[in-house]
């Protein structure tokens, strides 16, 4: 389906019955330019964008038509871990009120799903599922008591001043 062939009133249909955000906000850019004969550049300031970013996606209408305007997959190597288990791991995470070590949910993980991952990814699957860190790290700042910080201050070096009024001249 391209641009051509889809009329204003049609393209404002699809526009209302979209879900997904993202592309509802890219068809709006094209509402406006294409059927509004609006300036692009003018669009995307008004939807808080960049110019590229409106060029790419009238491009890719131009090109492609209304399917053009969606996500498309995304290639690259499929999770090892099934949608199911990562929801399990998640609730069972979720449900704890104490923390959870790397360790404990990488435990957690080989039990589930029998694959072990290093540390470090676990640590970003724990980002990427919506985790923080319960104790943030140490930050050393204003540690020392009042008087620590005053002893540690250097003193002002003290010096003599010689006198030049009469009383001392006597």
């Amino acid at each position: 389906m391209t641009a051509t062939k889809v009329s204003k009133t049609r393209f404002e249909k699809l526009y209302r019955s979209e879900n997904d955000a993202n592309v509802k906000e890219r068809m709006l850019l094209v509402l406006n330019v294409v059927y509004e004969k609006q300036i692009s550049a003018q669009v995307a300031r008004d939807l808080h964008r960049s110019k590229t970013w409106a060029s790419d996606w009238l491009k890719r209408y131009r090109e492609e038509g209304i399917e053009g305007l969606k996500n498309r997959t995304k290639s690259g190597r499929p999770p090892d871990i099934s949608e199911e288990t990562v929801y399990e791991i998640k609730n069972e995470l979720a449900s704890s009120k104490q923390g959870w070590t790397t360790k404990q949910v990488e435990d957690l993980i080989i039990l589930k799903s029998r694959i072990r991952y290093h540390y470090t990814h676990i640590y970003r699957l724990m980002h990427k599922w919506g985790f923080k860190q319960k104790v943030p790290r140490k930050v050393h700042v204003n540690t020392a008591s009042k008087e620590e910080k005053e002893g540690f201050k250097k003193e002002q070096e003290r010096y003599w001043i010689i006198s030049t009024t009469k009383k001392d001249s006597q």
